[in-house]
């Protein structure tokens, strides 16, 4: 699954089309405004879901103009947000049409993520190791994602919000994320690159919604490797560095040859 990831601004801002101003954040600052006049424009280096962070996302109302989204998809029959946010941060690929709180949405309210990479946990010998995962050539990594416009009942007050599409792991990733809390299912976000992200923005068909949710992609343009942990006294904390390489005595000398595929 992915509820912990790292949000940079100039990543989000890559794919913004607007007069060439993509690296000019306080011309984009006051764009955001219009959809959000207290979003932060900071970096999130190492981010939990469950904070219901507000991102950067790219709709298909807007495919080249970035807005604003909560992570934490409310559908529009929801009169309480907080009983069910934590539920949707991430969308099962494979169901989206079956659940409630995500079929509307497929078919017509999908959006890119745009992240710089995403963080997944490594079990062994009873512990946990957080990994980092990343796109070797440096680019940014496009989750598919669900969003909704949710109209606050009792203040008319718009909020959006949005949640990650995943699927079945890839290879890497099956061998990182190696005990899911559902076992034998391991996940992964559904990452486009350009072409794919592109797609879909556009208008498709059921059949075609559920073959890109299910996308995979390849493990051979994904890099990875361990960092401090991400909660707790050892944790960096929200830094620069919360991505940095870190290793771990006993990894490295096991003998176990899933772990030297690392």
């Amino acid at each position: 699954m992915c509820f912990n990831a790292r949000y940079g601004i100039a990543a989000a801002l890559k794919r913004a089309g607007h007069d060439g101003r993509k690296d000019d954040i306080e011309f984009w600052q006051e764009i955001l405004k219009k959809y959000d006049a207290t979003f932060p424009m900071v970096d999130h280096y190492q981010v939990s879901a469950f904070t219901h962070p507000k991102l950067i996302i790219y709709d298909n109302y807007h495919p080249k103009e970035p807005v604003i989204a909560t992570w934490g998809l409310i559908p529009h029959w929801a009169k309480e947000p907080e009983k069910i946010w934590n539920t949707t941060l991430n969308a099962r690929g494979e169901t989206i049409f079956e659940k409630a709180s995500f079929k509307k949405s497929a078919m017509e309210k999908r959006c890119l993520i745009p992240a710089e990479g995403f963080y997944e946990h490594h079990e062994f010998k009873g512990k946990k190791y957080p990994f980092y995962i990343t796109r070797k050539d440096g680019e940014p990594l496009y989750f598919a994602g669900l969003w909704n416009d949710w109209v606050n009942p009792s203040t008319g007050e718009i909020i959006n919000t949005c949640s990650v599409v995943t699927t079945h792991a890839n290879p890497l990733i099956t061998k990182i994320h190696n005990k899911p809390k559902l076992s034998g299912d391991h996940r992964m976000p559904v990452i486009f690159g350009d072409t794919m992200a592109d797609e879909w923005l556009k208008n498709l068909s059921e059949k075609e919604v559920r073959e890109f949710a299910t996308y995979q992609f390849p493990d051979s343009m994904l890099d990875s490797w361990t960092v401090q942990k991400l909660s707790g006294k050892d944790s960096p904390g929200n830094v620069p560095e919360a991505n940095k390489k870190y290793e771990y005595r006993e990894l490295v000398l096991e003998e176990d040859d899933q772990l030297k595929l690392f």
